[in-house]
């Protein structure tokens, strides 16, 4: 078995976990490969390892048969941009605060790896989204993502306009700091924080939610994942913030400019061990049913 992983700097209450699971992977003989930016963390910290094959850019990455994420659900977002269209499973060990996608606990370690070894997982396919501009947004093959494309004003910046369309029927003029596309994967993420609903994983939807919109009538809206949604933008300072998953970029114009976003053409494949699934993962993460009076 081959396994790429990635992560970022970890403190010091979880040397001796992520220790263990090289440690782990070490007794089973696994092949793995590291991110160079994570190797450097890895030494830094102590950490010993047993592995000479590190990457710089996903197309160094060997053919792995999974990916693991050590960090947060950021760290898993950036995991996730270097498999890219490659759609190698990826799983979450969860150093990090929330962990919805990664979901890996410091106690599931020893077993989830032994699991893996012996093949007892499932593969979890999560529609992502693309988007796409006459003005370049991200390098070449990055501008996807799993969670949102977030369109927002820049730090000191006065509101945007963001005139919206479905399948090139107008939809909406937002007046805010910003608009959001997200996932369904994404409802619990960025979108959750400015008000929008929780969607089911698996829902054929995408969410636009408006990022603190002038207009207080104005509501996030459920649409179908099949939709091309386009996205004009005014801003009187002349530059606005895209954003991407874990990736962003101040894009300066002086004239209005459209942001396409649709399905993405490949998705992002998540490791699922038994026991870990969606409604776990919500009552578990935002504390449901924790109640004195329980």
């Amino acid at each position: 078995m081959k396994i790429a992983i990635h992560g970022r700097k970890f403190n010091v209450e979880s040397v001796p976990y992520v220790q263990q699971v090289f440690d782990e992977l070490d007794k089973y003989k696994v092949e793995i490969q590291l991110s160079e930016s994570f190797k450097r963390v890895l030494l830094q910290s102590g950490i010993q390892l047993n592995c000479r094959n590190v990457y710089t850019t996903s197309q160094e990455i060997f053919n792995a048969d999974l990916a693991f994420s050590l960090g947060g659900d950021g760290t898993f977002l950036e995991t996730l941009s270097h498999v890219g269209k490659r759609e190698i499973p990826i799983l979450g060990f969860n150093f990090g605060r929330l962990g919805f996608l990664a979901a890996i606990s410091y106690e599931q370690i020893e077993a989830t790896i032994a699991q893996l070894v012996n093949g007892q997982y499932d593969i979890d396919e999560r529609t992502m989204l693309s988007a796409f501009s006459e003005t370049e947004l991200f390098e070449e093959g990055m501008n996807f993502a799993l969670n949102e494309v977030a369109i927002s004003k820049t730090d000191t910046s006065s509101m945007i306009v963001v005139h919206a369309y479905i399948n090139g029927e107008f939809l909406n003029t937002y007046w805010a700091d910003g608009l959001m596309v997200a996932t369904a994967t994404g409802s619990t993420g960025y979108s959750l924080s400015c008000g929008g609903p929780l969607v089911m994983p698996h829902s054929a939807n995408f969410i636009i939610t408006p990022i603190c919109p002038h207009n207080l009538f104005v509501r996030p809206m459920i649409v179908s994942d099949d939709s091309i949604i386009s996205l004009k933008v005014e801003s009187r300072s002349n530059n606005y913030l895209v954003s991407m998953d874990s990736r962003a970029k101040i894009i300066a114009s002086e004239e209005e400019a459209t942001i396409t976003v649709k399905k993405e053409s490949f998705k992002a494949r998540m490791i699922r061990m038994d026991g870990n699934n969606f409604l776990n993962t919500l009552r578990s993460k935002l504390k449901w049913g924790v109640d004195a009076r329980n």
